[in-house]
């Protein structure tokens, strides 16, 4: 694409994609132009239109058909032009070197005519050296140019080509469009001047161009005007979501830092807040990228419009700027009357703020407000050691924030009202209110006013809230595990046929993992730093879905069996399933010698020999049916935890069925529990897909809160394992996979 302000070249039109078709993806054929600007082919366009109307490929403006049908659109004379030079250069191509002379056969020469060694540019034919040293030595053609026909194959004379074409009149063929009729704004031949429009003003097509190209060349202005400030606006909001992430990282480690040192009873006020942050700075993010993309697609309407302006002012001939400049200043005066946007929105920028009664187990602790992010003026202002939402607070010896005066530090929320575009009232949030119910007065911070502005913002809802709080009971380990981020690598080899489709994980001897690619059908081996190992060949047809490591050897499900082979991949013994149930998940049991697997509702446990060495339905017969146990795994205690989409709950049960802990409460957020994974302490990890989470579980299956999020860099979590009890691997669904290191804040 030409960039802004520039001329385009004849050179890079010819050979850019400006003279192919976006629909056929072949050279234009009867190009017609759509009031958009785009060019297609006639019989392209025939294809689209339907009911009256046709929608551009490009730009996605619905455009009404005319009543005589597709034919009646603008030809694109500047396109035919460019394709007739085209069209020269493949004729003489196709005579392999050595074209014929195009009038030895008119003046009763050989009927194939001599080999043409020079065209002229006057007539577009190709002569031999005879015909034209003779072309120029008659009356009506001594003024032709005659060139070498080498140098006009080559594109030395396109420009020159250019400029003696003629738009041919398509009424009367033969003759040339000379004049413009102003009533009508139609380009005319001789023979069209003496009959309709004898009457008529008519003005050479010279002199009309002259007239009219400056009000053309105005509007491409003002258009080139409004897309500098759309490229503008573009970087202020980029500028502004990376000001944002940075803060919100700045304030999440303020938060853990708080966290950190404050006991058991904090934990639930933690969650809660880092909850807050993530689902603000997710809205905030949504926010941007909407207006990203609506920016990007206004920028890129008026961009194509301008460059095709520009290549027709700059390229094209009298007849064809005038056959295309109501078409052209018709859609430069709409661009320039869209209502463009505005600068980039003002963000609510996160801050943290602490409340003295760090010991009140009623009282929340850690709270975020937000303000509006300030524009680069008004930072520069404010001076170099100004930070927005970052106040200067003073702090005690051993580096604690001390409180504000007399220890109060207000604590506010405003959250941004969604744009009531559909005239529906969408309910506001009521601000969070300051402790003074036990009769504390509220104390501005530093003087200032303590009413904030709030902001119409263009904010979506999201359905990513924080999970419940947690219990006070995390099982005697002091506080919740946190995640660490350890590597990110993808999983596609280059053998790959297809996109990976992870199904199955699972620890695959000392820092190493073993992933089951069910679209490539492989097990694929990975050290934790993500280094491929090779894979475990595995039968000829078979489609591995979940995986378990056994002492020496492997375990899986494909279809409706369950497999066990060595590592070099020979079958050991394979056992029927029940055909009732689309996905059979498996697991080792700690001893390393039995695999468990899921089986219409209940869980049948094989040994090495592939005998059946138990057989139980968690919570007994009685619930036979009711459960559908479609993710597995064990705990180093020896009991079984699996999602049961029957009951859309988490199940811990103990080895011969007793149902010990169950969970199914509002921290599921409305979803199908997934994949579920236990560390050496045995916490659960449970996946919930839809909205991008990893929560973690006490060891009987109550709910403590949120692990990993979109903040992490979730998107579409599908599988997880636990390796060497200390490494969370998440596979996503376009085939990545994270760890995480599991630390506990006791640690």
């Amino acid at each position: 694409m030409v960039s802004q302000g520039s001329s385009p070249s004849l050179l890079e039109a010819l050979n850019s994609d400006f003279l192919a078709c976006k629909i056929c993806l072949e050279q234009l054929q009867v190009p017609k132009t759509l009031p958009c600007l785009h060019t297609y082919c006639q019989d392209c366009l025939a294809q689209l239109a339907e009911g009256g109307h046709l929608r551009c490929p490009e730009c996605r403006e619905s455009v009404p058909v005319p009543p005589t049908g597709v034919a009646a659109f603008k030809t694109n004379f500047f396109v035919n032009g460019l394709l007739d030079l085209v069209k020269a250069r493949a004729d003489g191509d196709l005579c392999a070197g050595k074209p014929a002379c195009a009038l030895c056969p008119l003046m009763g020469g050989t009927s194939a005519g001599g080999p043409a060694t020079a065209r002229c540019l006057d007539c577009a034919d190709d002569l031999c050296q005879a015909c034209a040293d003779g072309h120029r030595c008659t009356r009506q053609t001594h003024t032709h140019r005659v060139v070498d026909l080498v140098g006009y194959r080559a594109g030395f004379y396109d420009e020159e080509a250019r400029e003696r074409q003629a738009a041919q009149c398509p009424q009367h063929p033969g003759e040339a469009l000379r004049f413009l009729c102003q009533p009508c704004s139609q380009l005319l031949c001789r023979e069209c001047r003496l009959d309709p429009h004898l009457d008529h003003p008519c003005l050479p097509l010279a002199e009309a161009v002259r007239a009219r190209k400056p009000g053309l060349e105005e509007l491409l202005a003002g258009v080139d005007n409004n897309l500098a400030e759309l490229e503008a606006t573009r970087m202020m909001e980029k500028e502004a979501l990376a000001q944002l992430r940075e803060q919100a990282a700045r304030v999440g480690t303020q938060v853990e830092e708080a966290a950190e040192g404050v006991l058991r009873a904090l934990l639930a006020q933690k969650q809660e807040v880092l909850g807050q942050l993530r689902a603000h700075v997710e809205a905030a993010e949504e926010a941007a990228r909407e207006r990203l993309r609506e920016l990007e697609g206004q920028e890129q309407v008026a961009r194509e419009a301008a460059t095709f302006a520009r290549r027709v002012l700059g390229l094209g001939r009298e007849a064809e700027i005038l056959s295309l400049e109501g078409a052209i200043a018709q859609r430069l005066r709409q661009l320039q009357g869209c209502p463009w946007l505005p600068g980039p929105a003002p963000c609510l920028l996160p801050r943290l703020e602490l409340h003295p009664g760090l010991l009140d187990e009623n009282c929340h602790l850690l709270r975020l407000s937000f303000e509006e992010q300030q524009s680069q003026k008004d930072s520069k202002k404010d001076g170099a050691g100004s930070q927005v939402g970052d106040e200067t607070q003073p702090q005690s010896r051993d580096g604690a924030q001390t409180p504000q005066e007399d220890g109060v530090q207000i604590l506010k929320v405003e959250r941004a009202e969604s744009p009531q575009e559909d005239g529906a009232q969408t309910p506001k949030e009521d601000r969070a209110q300051t402790p003074q119910e036990d009769g504390g007065a509220q104390i501005p911070r530093g003087g200032r006013s303590n009413k904030k502005r709030k902001f119409k913002g263009r904010f979506k809802s999201v359905s990513r809230e924080p999970s419940p709080a947690p219990g006070p009971n995390l099982e005697g380990s002091g506080l919740l595990p946190r995640p660490i981020f350890f590597c990110s690598f993808p999983t596609r080899m280059p053998g790959d046929k297809r996109s990976p489709r992870i199904t199955g994980l699972c620890p695959f001897g000392p820092r190493e993992i073993l992933v089951a690619d069910e679209q490539n059908r492989a097990l694929k081996r990975f050290s934790l730093n993500g280094d491929y190992k090779g894979a475990v060949p595995v039968p000829e047809g078979c489609s591995p879905c979940s995986v378990a490591a056994l002492r020496d050897a492997v375990a899986f499900s494909a279809g409706a069996r369950l497999y066990l082979i060595s590592p070099e991949g020979e079958v050991q013994w394979r056992r029927a399933l029940s055909l009732s149930q689309a996905s059979h998940a498996v697991a080792a049991m700690p001893s390393g010698d039995r695999v468990a697997v899921s089986v219409s509702g209940h869980v049948e446990v094989y040994n090495m020999e592939g005998s059946l060495a138990t057989r139980f339905i968690p919570g007994g017969k009685a619930n036979r049916g009711l459960r559908a146990l479609v993710f597995l795994t064990t705990s180093p205690q020896g009991n079984f935890v699996g999602s049961d989409w029957q009951q859309n709950s988490l199940v811990v049960c103990d080895g011969l069925g007793q149902v010990i802990g169950e969970y199914r409460g509002p921290g599921l957020h409305g979803c199908q529990p997934g994949s579920v994974s236990v560390d050496k302490k045995g916490y659960i990890f449970l996946t919930l897909r839809e909205v991008n989470k990893v929560v973690i579980l006490d060891p009987k299956g109550s709910l403590l809160g949120d692990f990993l999020t979109a903040y992490h860099g979730l998107e579409k979590p599908r599988v997880t394992t636990m390796v060497d009890g200390r490494y969370l691997v998440v596979s996503l669904s376009n085939g990545t996979i994270h760890v995480f290191r599991v630390r506990p804040l006791d640690s």
